[in-house]
């Protein structure tokens, strides 16, 4: 009987008191803000990392470009030294001058071949054969529907 009684009494102290309801609403509202809060910083961590993560990569194609332009820069300086004329240069500079055809002394050396092409060397057999796939796994859909009419398996 008590519960009954008291009842009215609980009713009538909310009643009373309106900032307990005031009090639950603002609470209810922190709430949401503090919620969506979390959520806008974990979405700005992630963001924020994504383009970090994007600027890194933004980086290391600039430094791949560089040491591409860098590589193609040494190749086309080491292709002007030893070209032709440059070399030419180079050896009349250092006291090398052509050689006339009655300088030249051919020796013979006992035992020396000349090494044949590799192009034309017998490329030696590995024994490499196709492997040997099963017969259901190259039949096609029509043979196994002709096999199975033949055999009478297809009612």
């Amino acid at each position: 009987m008590q519960n009954v009684t008291s009842l009215p009494h609980l009713v009538h102290a909310y009643r009373v008191a309106p900032w307990r309801i005031q009090r639950q609403w603002v609470g209810n509202i922190l709430l949401v803000v503090v919620g969506v809060a979390m959520i806008a910083a974990l979405y700005l961590d992630v963001t924020a990392r994504a383009a970090i993560a994007g600027r890194e990569i933004q980086g290391l194609k600039l430094a791949t470009l560089n040491s591409q332009h860098s590589s193609a820069d040494l190749e086309t300086q080491l292709a002007r030294l030893t070209s032709m004329r440059v070399m030419k240069q180079r050896a009349l500079a250092l006291g090398f001058r052509p050689v006339k055809s009655q300088e030249i002394d051919y020796i013979l050396v006992a035992g020396y071949r000349k090494p044949a092409p590799e192009i034309l060397a017998i490329v030696p057999q590995l024994g490499l054969r196709a492997p040997n796939i099963a017969p259901e796994y190259t039949e096609s859909l029509l043979d196994w529907f002709d096999q199975q009419i033949h055999i009478g398996g297809l009612q």
